[in-house]
């Protein structure tokens, strides 16, 4: 079940996430993390892993864990601004845990192995009748810091508020960057809430991509992008929304910049799952950002392309392979077989890529003719076009069948 290109704990329960950063010569990653458990629980902790290549991670021990006043240590975003580190973090307590404050952590030595808990910098705004308040972002803007943080208002409106510091101590309110009804549908509906909103630059357009919440039910991720002029002074007017990920796996999409400066994400990935070894979820495989005619647009990290071997035959068997579907015409299927016997199967038609499992839901993603790049790792599978990211739990995998269609495919090894 575990797959080995796509970070899992060695037993518990993950899910968003942060942080990741390279640092002195290799990648951090943080993540929500349940020690212990295969169910979600409000005390999370942030694990920590490390990586020379951001797929094949070593974990470390739990970086922050809560206590002194914190009963959860729910998601945020590291900076490393050369020599001043700060953790922001989503401190949460009862009696209203949607209600976050942000908290800040400092590392105690040049590793990021261990982290001391400072001050609340932040806590709601008061004057907004908010229902929900977490999950910090911070950029440098000018010669300051500015903090994006998603809220939820009573009456069904989509926050990104934002806040201002010259120090990384001290923060001032400074408004809403971006906002969005729960009544507008379209092009794209956006939720109630914002989880983990991040606005950043990718190929000279300004992007805010979250996570999309309503009624404590997850959806997927969206996003919204606009020209080189359409942020300013911490506000941002977008020209363009959109769906990012498809089905029901992809959620809380996570910023950074690679070694090389590339902007990528990195998902969690819900329901994969193996109760008997006592560990549940996955985190995605890192995809690199463009904008392509106005849509923000995933691919696989070009990390991937280094780990392909050698190519791979229909019905052949590994652990884990990348392939790329030539799709000629429609109605052409693609299966995915494993030594359970039960086979999943992936079929463009009618405008439309399907994701079929026995058993379980079909998940779908638009589709209008260009090739399709799947990584099926084991128990993962995700499927990527530019029109967007499909993907989630299979059945353990080895091979790959296409009765008609043009495939070429390579074996995945988990290290140089």
């Amino acid at each position: 079940m575990r797959p080995r290109l796509h970070f899992t704990a060695d037993r518990g329960w993950i899910n968003d996430p942060h942080g990741v950063t390279f640092h002195a010569g290799e990648y951090h990653l943080f993540h929500q993390y349940v020690p212990e458990s295969t169910v979600w629980a409000p005390n999370c902790h942030w694990g920590h892993a490390v990586s020379p290549d951001l797929l094949s991670w070593t974990h470390r021990d739990i970086a922050i864990a809560p206590g002194d006043g914190d009963e959860g240590i729910w998601t945020g975003s590291l900076v490393d601004d050369g020599g001043s580190t700060r953790i922001f973090y989503t401190s949460v307590a009862q009696p209203d845990l949607g209600l976050g404050r942000v908290r800040i952590a400092t590392p105690t030595d040049p590793t990021w192995n261990t982290w001391t808990k400072g001050d609340i910098v932040v806590r709601p705004p008061s004057e907004l009748d908010l229902i929900a308040f977490r999950d910090p972002f911070i950029m440098r803007e000018d010669t300051n810091w500015r903090m994006f943080v998603g809220a939820a208002t009573r009456d069904g409106v989509a926050l990104a508020l934002t806040y201002t510091s010259d120090d990384l101590e001290s923060w001032t309110y400074d408004g809403v960057a971006l906002s969005r009804s729960s009544d507008q549908v379209d092009p794209v509906w956006m939720g109630a809430l914002w989880e983990c909103p991040q606005i950043f630059d990718v190929d000279g357009h300004w992007a805010m991509v979250s996570s999309v919440w309503d009624n404590d039910v997850l959806h997927y991720a969206g996003y919204a992008v606009g020209d080189r002029d359409s942020y300013g002074a911490g506000r941002f007017s977008p020209t363009e929304w959109g769906q990012l990920s498809f089905g029901g796996s992809y959620y809380a999409p996570s910023f950074f910049r690679d070694e090389d400066g590339r902007p990528c994400l990195m998902f969690w990935m819900r329901g994969v799952v193996d109760a008997g070894a006592g560990w549940a979820s996955c985190l995605s495989v890192p995809h690199t950002l463009a904008v392509q005619g106005g849509r923000l647009v995933a691919s696989p990290h070009p990390e991937l392309e280094v780990r392909r071997q050698t190519p791979l035959g229909s019905g052949e068997h590994a652990a884990a392979f990348d392939l790329v579907w030539n799709v000629a015409s429609p109605d052409e299927e693609l299966l995915l077989e494993g030594p359970s016997g039960k086979t999943a199967r992936l079929t463009v038609s009618n405008g439309v890529v399907a994701l079929e499992r026995p058993g379980q839901e079909t998940w779908t993603m638009p589709w209008s003719g260009e090739r399709l790049r799947m990584l099926v790792d084991g128990s993962v599978v995700e499927v990527s076009s530019h029109r967007g990211i499909l993907g989630g739990p299979i059945d353990p995998t080895t091979a790959w069948r296409s009765p008609n269609g043009d495939v070429e495919a390579w074996l995945l090894v988990p290290r140089r």
